[in-house]
């Protein structure tokens, strides 16, 4: 068990909270600052949001001796990534009303706003609550934003699948009522034994814990980056269960040799809903139980199952779910790519995968984003999907609506910049970073687009244009974008300078490795330009960039 003498900071904050209620509501009537008080922040998390300020003009304001501009970001849970065109109604004029404007799909999908002043938290929120969408738990030491293959093409038991989402999410809500006294107005409960939370007690998890559900042959969601991972399990098109891997995380610190990225290991097959839920539920409490509560930066799932060794945390779990894990199924990974385009499932219904970059739906110069899907959730005919890869599925459209829809797609120019984004542009990823994340240390989101336009003339020097080669850039070590687990990675190390990481294989089952410290952009462009050039020369039928990396030694494994 983890130390209890010695407990970080956010330990003591979390017990004494009275249920993650603490002084919420009394920073929220302060206005005298915009922000809330500093055990608060540690609090709000668990609500779905955290507080930041403007990092672009901290320096003014500074200067000018005044409060730092600060804001809120929201955070919605939406497990599986679906919700109907009222709700994305809904969350427009959200975005409108109180935010930046740019509605951000997240890697874990679901979406977050930016840019929300404290005094317009509460009004979020309750519109937010009127159309039947809400953050609890979105961020925190709780069970996050539940995520499952996207696209319901590919497989017929797609719908039991996003159920299991479902459910997963409901299993690892906390007990507690505060999310609602604070931000919706109710009145306390009466009986506080009805906020008694055998998961999560009063300590809650030592940090983050990450659920997703992969459908094979396509791993969309990065299945082994979760702290628990779901390999679904299919014999003659019917689920038998599921693989169950724990351990997966991608964060990591500059200079502290104890923190890494880790995927998940495979411990064992598990069939029917109650013991897959069992399994699942005895994980996080192992982690809660015997997670580092000491040093954050050491206190995911991976640790603790690295500190307690496979065998021994697998029999601790088996130990709890009172049954034996089976032996792991065979299965295999080709890819985890979104489909773009339209697509047809087994049902009959029409899917369109629109190529959102970076996630950031806002209206530009090349298409107008925003403006289409408000036209397409106005019609009623369709629902939405968020993807992993930070894309939208325009979903459930019938065949006479079809046309319709797509004639807005193409009103608006989605359907031109979907159909003429490279595979490399399609295949990229960024986290926020600046100008509003607290711990970026250079850009991601606000540059990348640029560094893919001076690598793509690379890629067409070099034949290349039309590898879907996998790149993926953070503003920090954090790895919010699943950076480790990409072809080619840009990890931030100071304003304006990146650690080129390389080696990762394209399904999302091996992590790449440093290549090279800090670059600047002119630096990486450089180094890009002789890998290429040797990749194209060298490497073998259909192999991967990242498979070449690795066998050339590049990098060593």
């Amino acid at each position: 068990m983890s130390e209890k003498n010695n407990l970080s900071s956010t330990e003591h904050i979390k017990m004494k909270s009275d249920g993650l209620r603490g002084t919420l509501k009394e920073s929220l009537r302060d206005q005298i600052t915009g922000a809330i008080r500093e055990d608060d922040r540690a609090l709000v998390k668990f609500h779905g949001m955290y507080q930041q300020d403007d990092r672009d003009r901290r320096a003014e304001r500074s200067a000018k001796k005044l409060e730092w501009l600060y804001s809120f970001m929201i955070r919605l849970r939406i497990p599986g990534g679906f919700i109907t065109s009222e709700q994305w109604e809904a969350l427009h004029h959200v975005a409108g009303n109180y935010t930046t404007g740019v509605i951000k799909i997240t890697t874990r999908q679901t979406i977050q706003l930016h840019g929300i002043l404290k005094s317009n938290v509460k009004p979020t929120i309750k519109a937010f609550n009127t159309a039947k969408l809400d953050s609890i738990s979105a961020c925190g030491d709780v069970n996050r934003n539940v995520i499952c293959a996207a696209h319901p093409k590919f497989s017929p038991v797609h719908e039991e699948i996003f159920g299991y989402a479902k459910k997963l999410s409901q299993l690892g809500l906390p007990k507690t009522k505060a999310y609602y006294e604070v931000w919706l107005d109710e009145k306390p409960l009466t009986d506080k034994k009805e906020e008694e939370d055998p998961l999560y007690q009063d300590r809650y998890l030592p940090r983050k814990f990450k659920i997703g559900i992969a459908i094979p042959p396509n791993n969309d969601v990065d299945v082994f980056a979760n702290d628990c991972g779901l390999v679904a399990i299919l014999e003659n098109d019917k689920l038998i269960g599921f693989n169950i891997a724990a351990g997966g995380g991608m964060g990591a610190t500059h200079g502290n040799a104890a923190t890494y990225p880790r995927l998940g290991t495979v411990l064992g097959f598990v069939s029917g809903e109650e013991k897959v839920l069992k399994a699942v539920y005895e994980m996080i409490t192992v982690q809660r139980d015997y997670g580092n509560r000491s040093d954050r930066k050491l206190s995911r799932l991976k640790y603790t199952l690295d500190n307690m060794g496979v065998e021994a945390f697998k029999a601790e779990l088996e130990k709890r779910c009172g049954f034996k894990l089976e032996p792991e199924r065979p299965y295999e990974f080709t890819g985890r790519t979104d489909f773009y385009g339209w697509h047809k499932n087994h049902e009959g219904k029409w899917y369109y995968t629109v190529f959102v970059e970076n996630g950031r739906v806002l209206d530009d110069e090349q298409q107008l984003l925003k403006t289409a899907f408000l036209d397409i959730a106005q019609l009623r005919k369709t629902n939405f999907r968020f993807t992993c890869n930070q894309n939208i599925i325009i979903a459930d459209v019938n065949e006479e609506d079809k046309a319709e829809i797509d004639a807005i797609l193409k009103k608006y120019g989605i359907t031109d910049h979907t159909d003429h984004a490279s595979p490399l542009r399609k295949e990229s990823i960024a986290c926020v970073a600046f100008n509003t994340c607290p711990l970026a240390l250079a850009e991601a989101q606000r540059v990348l687009p640029g560094i893919i336009s001076k690598m793509e003339p690379l890629l067409d020097k070099y034949g290349l244009q039309d590898d879907n080669i996998s790149v993926r850039m953070t503003g920090c070590p954090n790895g919010c974008a699943r950076p480790y687990a990409a072809e080619i990675a840009f990890i931030g190390t100071a304003y304006g300078f990146y650690n080129l990481q390389i080696g990762g294989d394209r399904t999302g089952t091996r992590l790449n490795k440093l290549y090279r410290e800090s670059l600047n952009e002119e630096a990486l462009i450089q180094e890009l330009d002789g890998l290429f050039k040797i990749y194209s020369g060298e490497r073998e039928a259909g192999e991967t960039f990242g498979d070449f990396a690795k066998r050339v030694k590049w990098v060593e494994y």
